[in-house]
Order: structure tokens, then C-alpha cells, then sequence
């Protein structure tokens, strides 16, 4: 038995143990009713239970306290297994990672008076309440919790606005604290005031900090939030704070925490205010809080729009649950048990969570530029918070595929803020601040992957020509180590490098070298893919073949991905080792290469040695599953860099081992309970992977809409789009035991491949499957049912390989002409044509008249050798006939290794004139390769 069938056998065995209930017959009719928000809220996933709306601007949930003020017990302010609060703040982001995600304006309902200054209360143990989950709800719009004090919290929300309902017990003092200053990783300043008069508390924090506590180049404000908030009860006594100064009957009060000398706020520091209200006749006391990031005219503003005076916490409820029960139901799911009915539903939920509206009701936000903007044109709001290398993979196609109008808008709001920001598309945007958290280039990926889910009514010619100047225009950032290596500023860390030796180096500016560059690569390609639909074929040529730079840090010695010095020399090795990675091993980030699967396994040996090194991948020796906290050997689907990984195999011609594996993960790594996200969902990352899993297709590469196919876990899965467009896919025999396609028609005509075209995601569809227990292993097995790969380099293209060639002349007997098409790099010495003759050229037969599209030439640099001999100036010539020649190309001034021409001839001959063979004027010409495509 190969390890391949006994690993096979033991994952049937274990897909088995999952027992199913019997399936539901009927759609779920309200998927809002079936979301938990306290899903993924324990341990890894790092979720807040709080109320919001779809993309909501307000995220009102609760702080949770270990006993420290200055520290939140997880990024999201909220931990499972920490059961006591510290205030309810109004903003929050879902599972980021880095503390600094906001949680602005804790406000607490303490049954108590203030007698002493809330800040003076360093470990929380006065101003802070117990509470037992049993007593705590977390709903889609709404959250509730029992404190041990007998205070009742009700929180819901609007896009803009929050709406609380507090009822105290009898026979207390009715307090309500506003921390204004304590936001997670705490402010720069803070104010506010108390107007008795209007029973309003209005007041501002300014903030930022996301991360600051890891590089100090982080730990800084860039936002202001400006609140609002209005009551239905008169204040019988107000109150305010600065740091241990407590000031009875005070209105007024300012000061912020500072971020300490460490990135995180010193114990003791900051400022707020506090009122009481008379409960003695009604115990419940209302209030309406809107919120601006522009000003406190603006914060009010969005209250009387959205959440005026006399609307009652029940309507406000009712509105955010019919909200949500619209924007889930555009994905409609029949069949499944109650529980993954849940997880499902919980995590669209968590998918739609961000980006943030972020401008305000009358279309203004603060840019970038720390300027007040309007939205205008097709644009209706403009978005913040934006998790670029996790969201870049699925998340942004999700909310795409779902809502288009939405994506287009989260599209022109990240174009917005490159041109608020010096032309420069920062890779982790928190509010109106750059952060530079994370690596890659992933706003240019997700743009293209938004206009080809179809949100493409936004300025898509702009975005194109700005992200083209940022990936060709070297900066001083980019030349920076500021930051290394979490933070680094440059938008395209050692870009100078990329653009010159067609890979990051690993003592240049980056987060890992070889990782960068397998992050650049999908940029390019996005880049590639938008350009293309813009019709700029000279742009989509340029960057389709910079895509295929991550053959530049593969390793044929090794099989992996690898870390190589600016010299071409490969570093000392380890493939579950992390050296050159962020958040990952070489073993984990070697398969990232999603829109050339099939040159990465052409370099693995081929589908089937790929295939063997999946199933090692995904299996320890034993045959059992290693699908996380295995190892840097094996993969990791708690994190991105491995959550591609499962729809591999469909290249492969297995694609039942990408239907078993992913539902192995949906199965085994994913629940309904706390803990049941397997890593930080990241801003919804994670959970789009899920839903996608259990709708049983997954993206294929940044700026492509063709879908990757496993299995649905649901016997219906409807997609209504934004649009119009209706895709639906039904699954026979569906169930937890059943992920194997035996069979699959898709609009009616049978088919084998274990993809879906484009253009079943743009028109809609009906994709009919049926399933069963048993792998069908002929089914999509042909190498022609596999999904495609887009290689410029793909040999099967290259009309000059192996044709005839001359030459002038060669530096040695193994590196004459024919070494320039013999489809090889192999670097060092021996397999390039070399020319030292005192005029230089080459030229290649085509065997007759061939239609020429472009030209790549891999100079010195290319193939190992040092840079300083890449070609500098070359003309490229066409002849009918081998005697009369026509100029194609003129080259001046090139550095890079790698240089691909865009041409429109139809020719037999292409000759090489080299003019200035280096760069410093004299020497051999080198050309590891000369390959043409038509």
C-alpha cells in the first residue's frame, strides 16, 4: 500500500466518524436568527460579540479585563474565557492580531457612585463587572449581558450610531462612565463634556497606535473620533477625571493616556466623565450615541439621520437584524445539521464585518491626507480598515461576489486613499492611517480581483495608472529598513532589487526576501489581470511576465521556494524553517504561487510528484491529518499563507483529495462553538475561506473571478448577486460524510473539470453535483479538465524553443546560440549564449511566417550571475526573408534581468543587435533565454 492510499483510507475512515442528523428539506428563512456572535470569540479567533450593522461604521462591544487597565485581554477587547468588563467601547476590528484595533470610548454602567478617579483604578478591581456567559447573548445586531452588579446592557446599532438600553437594579446609584481616553492601545489626547441642560455627553479621542507596541515607527495618532451621545433621562450628578484627579460636579475634562515609552499607555493616565441619573421611578435609561471621524457637528448629525430623537431601542434592533437578515440571505443554504447551519451563517457574518463605512451621512470622511473629502460620483461611501495580506486571498471576492456595488466602493476608497497618501497604497489602512502592517502589495491584488467579481464601477483607469507608478517608481521607503520587519514603510520593500534582479533579496528591506516576492508576484499578476480588462495589453504583457518572478527564488536544488542574497546565492536552508517568510515556512509558502500552478508542479516534477508532496503536506508519517499545529513541514489552515493549499490537488488531476481535505478542515477545525475559528479571522479572511469551503469553491488568483471547485456541505446553496445574477449550485447525496463528486453538470452540459469560468460568477448559473462517500478518482482527472495557470515563460508557448539559431560568435564551445532557446535557466556558467565578438548578435529561424505578441530576453542576472552584466542597450529586429531587417525594439538603459517587449508582427526571423553588452560599457553579452509568444 502507497503512503498516498493509506492516507487516503484514514482520512475516509475519519470523515466517517462525523454523524449527521437528518438534513433540513426547506432554505433557512431567516439566517440572521442563526448567527452566534460568540463564535470564534475564545482563544485564536479573536471576534467581539458586540452589535453592528453590515460594514458599520459603530461596533458596540464589550472590554473584558484580566485585571491590567492598560491591556485588553485579546485585539477585539473581548476574550471568552475573561468574564469581566470594563466598559462597552463603540469601535472594535474583529480578530487583527495586533492590539491597537481601536476600542474607542469604553462606557460602563456601574451600580455605584464614583468616589474615586476610574483611572486610579489600575487593575480594574472597582470599576469593572463580572458577569457568566449564561447570562450574556450575542446576536446579529444585537448584544446583551447581565453584569453580577444586577445592571442589565442591551446594545444595537446603526451604520453611524449606537443605541444602548441600561436597567439598574433597585436601590443604587445609577452611574454611567464615559473612558474617553482608553481606547485599546490608548490616545494622544481626549476630551469631554458634559451638558447637563440637553442630556448630552459629546467628547473626542485621538488615536491610533495599531501595533505600536512592536515597532516604534507605529506608535503615533493618525485619527480623531468625535461623539455624540443623547439620553432620555435628566443627569442628577456629573463628574470628571484626570489621570488620579477625581473632580465631583466637574463637566469638563481632557487629557489622553499617551503610548508610554513602550507603545502601550502607562497605568494611571487619561481622562472621562461620569453622570448618575435618578431610577428610582423608571430603571431604565436609553441612550442614542452617533460617531464621526470628522467632527463632533458631524457625529450629531449622523444621530438625527439615522437614529433621531423618540426611536426606540426595539426599532433600532429590529432594523440591524433585518439588515443582516438581508445581507446574509444573499447566500441561501439548504440542508446541513443546525450547528453548521450556525457556523455558516456566523461566519458571512463575520465576512461582512469589514471594510468600515467610513464616511459620514452628508458623504465627507478624513483622508489620508488628514483633509476633510467628499464622496462623490458613482461612489457612495468610502471605506477604512483594510487587512490587506489577509483579505487580499477571498475576502474582498466574498463581499464582491455578494454585493458588487460594495466592492467597487472599497476598490475607489483604497485608490482614495493612495492619492491622499503620496501615491502610495499602504498595505494595512486602520481608519485614515497607514500602519504598513504585514507584506506585499495587497491593494493592487485586490482591486483586480474586485473588478473581476464585477465591482467595477469605480475609476478602475486611475487605480490601474497608480498602482503601475507605485510598482515602478522606487522610493526612499522602499529603500528602508524603518519598521523591519512587521512595520516596514516601504510599499514595496527593496523595489530597487525586485525591478533590477527579479526577486527580493534577503539583505534587502523586506519582511523575508523570497516571501516578499511571492507576495509581489500576485500583485503583478493582479496588476496583469486588471490592465488586461482595461484593454492595456502592453501593461498586462509587462506585468504578466513579472508575475513569473517567483521562479527567480525557486530553488531547483531544494524543490522550495528559498531565500536567496543579492548576489544570487542561495542562503542555508530549513524548508519548515521561516527565514524569509512572514507567518509561515518555506514549506508553507512554496505552493503560493495560485495563477501558475501548473510551472510551479512542472518545476515540482510534474502533477504527480506535486500531488505526492500534497499528500505529505497535508499528512504526518503515520497517514494522519497535519492540517494545523503540525509543524513548519506541514500545513497550517489557521493562517493565509496555507489556506490555498487544499484546492491544489485540483490541478493535479485529484481533485477528490481537494474535496476530502477541505471538508476534513470544515469538519474538524471549524465549529458553532467559542472556540470554533481555527486562527485570527483577521478582519474576516478566515471566514470567507470557511464560507467558500462549505459552498465548495474557493478563488483562483488574485484578479480572476474562475472559482477552484471541492464540494458544497449543503444540498442548495443559492447565490443572489448585487447584480442581478443568480448562481446557484445544487448538490445531491450532500452531507458531512458525502464531499466526493462522482458527477457534475453545469448549465445543463456534463463536465469534468473541478472549476468554474468566469463567466458563471458574472451571468449566473445552476452548477448540478452529485456526491457520495466513495472518491470518484477518474473524474476530473484529465489533464485537460485542469483549472489554468497563465505562465508567459510556459514552454508550450514560446515559439522560438528549439528553433534554429546563430550567432557572431560564443565565449566557449557549451554557450553558443542554440543555449538562448533551449528553454533553460539554469544559472551560473554553461547554459547561456555568450559573445565577445566586436559586434554582437544573435538571431533565430521560426520556420516559416509566426505571429509575434511579445519578446522576454533573461539577461545575466536572470540565470545567477551578477547583475552589473545584464544587457543595457539592444535593438530587436524582424525579417521576412533573413536580409532585410525592420527595428521592433529599441533598448536603452535597461538594468533588469528580466525584460519583456510587447510587439504586433507577423514575422520568421528575430535578430538581436547588443550594443552595449553591460553596464559599465564593455564586456560579453549574456542571454540565458530568448523567447518569443504569439
Amino acid at each position: 500500500m502507497t503512503p498516498f492510499t493509506f492516507g487516503v483510507a484514514l482520512a475516509v475512515a475519519g470523515l466517517v466518524q462525523f454523524v449527521a442528523p437528518p438534513a433540513a428539506s426547506a432554505a433557512v428563512s431567516d439566517p440572521a436568527a442563526a448567527v452566534d456572535t460568540l463564535v470564534g470569540s475564545s482563544n485564536s479567533g479573536e471576534t467581539f460579540p458586540g452589535a453592528d450593522t453590515p460594514f458599520g461604521m459603530v461596533q458596540w462591544s464589550p472590554e473584558n479585563t484580566r485585571g491590567d487597565q492598560t491591556r485588553a485581554p485579546q485585539p477585539g477587547g473581548y476574550d471568552y474565557d475573561v468574564t469581566r468588563v470594563r466598559g462597552f467601547s463603540l469601535t472594535h476590528m474583529s480578530g487583527t492580531g495586533c492590539a491597537g484595533g481601536s476600542g474607542d470610548v469604553p462606557i460602563l454602567p456601574y451600580a455605584g457612585s464614583v468616589s474615586s478617579s476610574p483611572t486610579a483604578d489600575r487593575d480594574d478591581s472597582t470599576y469593572a463587572g463580572d458577569f457568566s456567559h449564561a447570562d450574556e447573548t450575542g446576536g446579529a445586531g444585537y448584544y446583551r449581558v447581565g453584569l453580577a452588579s444586577g445592571v442589565n446592557v442591551e446594545l444595537s446599532a446603526t451604520t453611524h450610531t449606537g443605541a444602548a438600553r441600561f436597567t439598574y437594579p433597585s436601590g443604587s446609584t445609577a452611574s454611567l462612565l464615559f473612558r474617553t481616553s482608553n481606547s485599546e492601545a490608548g490616545s494622544s489626547a481626549a476630551q469631554t463634556t458634559v451638558d447637563t441642560a440637553n442630556r448630552v455627553i459629546s467628547g473626542s479621542v485621538t488615536s491610533g497606535n495599531f501595533c505600536g507596541y512592536i515597532n516604534d515607527i507605529g506608535r503615533r495618532s493618525y485619527y480623531t473620533l468625535y461623539y455624540y451621545a443623547a439620553f432620555d433621562q435628566q443627569f442628577t450628578s456629573t463628574g470628571t477625571w484626570r489621570d488620579g484627579t477625581l473632580n465631583p460636579g466637574g463637566t469638563s475634562a481632557g487629557g489622553g493616556t499617551t503610548y508610554g515609552t513602550d507603545g502601550w499607555p502607562p497605568p494611571g493616565k487619561g481622562s472621562g466623565g461620569y453622570v448618575t441619573f435618578d431610577t428610582s421611578q423608571d430603571r431604565t435609561v436609553t441612550m442614542r450615541v452617533g460617531i464621526s471621524y470628522v467632527s463632533l457637528a458631524n457625529a450629531k448629525a449622523n444621530l438625527n439621520v439615522e437614529n433621531p430623537v423618540g426611536t426606540s431601542f426595539d426599532t433600532v434592533r429590529r432594523q440591524a437584524h433585518d439588515a443582516w437578515k438581508k445581507e446574509l440571505g444573499r447566500v441561501e443554504i439548504t440542508g446541513g445539521t443546525t450547528a453548521q447551519q450556525t457556523t455558516f451563517y456566523t461566519a458571512l457574518y463575520h465576512s461582512l464585518l469589514h471594510p468600515n463605512v467610513f464616511s459620514d451621512t452628508n458623504g465627507q470622511y478624513m483622508g489620508m491626507d488628514q483633509k476633510v473629502h467628499t464622496v462623490s460620483g458613482a461612489q457612495k461611501a468610502q471605506y477604512a480598515n483594510f487587512s490587506g495580506w489577509d483579505v487580499y486571498r477571498d475576502q474582498v471576492q466574498l463581499v464582491t461576489l455578494l454585493r458588487p456595488d460594495v466592492g467597487a466602493d472599497i476598490a475607489q476608497s483604497l485608490y482614495n486613499q493612495a492619492g491622499q497618501n503620496d501615491g502610495v497604497w499602504d498595505r494595512w489602512t486602520h481608519n485614515q492611517g497607514g500602519t504598513h502592517v504585514m507584506t506585499g502589495d495587497p491593494g493592487h491584488a485586490a482591486v483586480a480581483s474586485i473588478y473581476a467579481f464585477g465591482g467595477t464601477s469605480f475609476d478602475a483607469n486611475g487605480a490601474l495608472a497608480s498602482m503601475v507608478h507605485a510598482a515602478t517608481t522606487v522610493t526612499d521607503a522602499d529603500r528602508s529598513s524603518d519598521g523591519w520587519n512587521v512595520m516596514v514603510v516601504g510599499e514595496r520593500p527593496s523595489l530597487d532589487q525586485y525591478l533590477s534582479t527579479g526577486y527580493v533579496p534577503s539583505d534587502g528591506h523586506a519582511w523575508g526576501g523570497a516571501g516578499e516576492t511571492l507576495e509581489d508576484v500576485s500583485a503583478d499578476f493582479g496588476i496583469a489581470q486588471l490592465a488586461q480588462r482595461l484593454g492595456d495589453t502592453g501593461t498586462s504583457s509587462q506585468f504578466l511576465s513579472r508575475a513569473q518572478n517567483w521562479k527567480n527564488v525557486f530553488n531547483p536544488g531544494t524543490g522550495y521556494i528559498q531565500q536567496r542574497d543579492s548576489s544570487g546565492a542561495w542562503q542555508s536552508f530549513d524548508p519548515a524553517g521561516d527565514d524569509g517568510f512572514a507567518e509561515g515556512s518555506a514549506a508553507q509558502y512554496t505552493w503560493m504561487v495560485p495563477f501558475n500552478v501548473k510551472g510551479l508542479f512542472a518545476k515540482m516534477g510534474g502533477p504527480a510528484s506535486a500531488a505526492r508532496r500534497l499528500d505529505s503536506f497535508f499528512h504526518a508519517s503515520d497517514g494522519s491529518w497535519a492540517l494545523s499545529d503540525a509543524g513548519g513541514a506541514h500545513s497550517d489552515l489557521s493562517n493565509e499563507p496555507s489556506i490555498g493549499t487544499p484546492w491544489l490537488y485540483d490541478f493535479a488531476g485529484q481533485p477528490y483529495k481537494t474535496q476530502q481535505t477541505v471538508r476534513q478542515v470544515v469538519n474538524t477545525l471549524w465549529s458553532n462553538e467559542p472556540g470554533g475559528i481555527p486562527g485570527q479571522d483577521d478582519l474576516g479572511a478566515m471566514s470567507s475561506w470557511y464560507v467558500f469551503a462549505a459552498m465548495g469553491v474557493y478563488p483562483l488568483a488574485p484578479g480572476r473571478a474562475d472559482l477552484l471547485l471541492a464540494s458544497p456541505l449543503f444540498s442548495q446553496v443559492v447565490v443572489h448577486r448585487g447584480n442581478g445574477a443568480t448562481f446557484t449550485i445544487n448538490a445531491t447525496g450532500a452531507g458531512t460524510n458525502a464531499p466526493y463528486i462522482q458527477s457534475m453538470r453545469v448549465n445543463g452540459a456534463t463536465s469534468t473539470r473541478p472549476w468554474l469560468p468566469e463567466s458563471l460568477v458574472r451571468d449566473g448559473g445552476t452548477v448540478d453535483m452529485t456526491l457520495g462517500g466513495t472518491p470518484n478518482t477518474s473524474w476530473g482527472s484529465s489533464a485537460t479538465d485542469a483549472p489554468p495557470s497563465f505562465d508567459t515563460g510556459s514552454t508550450s508557448n514560446d515559439v522560438a524553443l528549439n528553433k534554429p539559431a546563430t550567432a557572431d560568435s560564443a565565449c566557449s564551445s557549451n554557450e553558443t546560440a542554440a543555449k538562448a532557446v533551449n528553454g533553460s535557466v539554469s544559472g551560473g556558467t554553461g547554459d547561456k549564449w555568450c559573445s565577445s565578438g566586436s559586434t554582437k548578435w544573435w538571431q533565430v529561424d521560426l520556420s516559416g511566417p509566426t505571429p509575434i505578441r511579445t519578446i522576454t530576453l533573461k539577461h545575466a542576472g536572470a540565470g545567477g550571475e551578477t547583475t552589473a552584466w545584464n544587457t543595457r542597450d539592444y535593438d530587436i529586429q524582424a525579417s521576412e526573408d533573413g536580409h532585410t531587417w525592420t527595428t521592433l525594439v529599441r533598448a536603452r538603459g535597461n538594468t533588469a534581468s528580466v525584460t519583456t517587449h510587447t510587439v504586433n508582427v507577423t514575422t520568421r526571423y528575430l535578430k538581436l543587435d547588443v550594443l552595449t553588452a553591460e553596464q559599465a560599457g564593455s564586456g560579453a553579452a549574456r542571454i540565458y533565454e530568448f523567447e518569443v509568444y504569439s
